[in-house]
């Protein structure tokens, strides 16, 4: 690659639009989101996506995180720029 092309590259890239709000960076801090809760619910001993009728404090605890995992990414996915 010579050295115009290298510059041709850099200045398309340089001015490529930024959307705000990338919908990957959302999917994936989702995703993050979704291990912690099931590694939470193993270490309660129970399973995630398994319906208990009175759940435990471990549990409820594990949702408390999850549902506070996931207005984090509602940030993210709102104001995190992605190119």
């Amino acid at each position: 690659m010579n050295l115009r092309s290298t510059i041709a590259l850099f200045l398309a890239a340089a001015s490529a639009p930024v959307a705000i709000g990338g919908p990957l960076a959302y999917a994936a801090c989702q995703t993050g989101c979704n291990g912690l809760a099931v590694a939470c619910y193993t270490a309660a001993g129970f399973t995630f996506g398994v319906t208990i009728v009175a759940a435990p404090p471990a549990i409820m605890a594990c949702n408390a995180g999850l549902g506070a995992c996931m207005a984090t990414c509602a940030t993210i996915g709102l104001f995190a720029p992605t190119p």
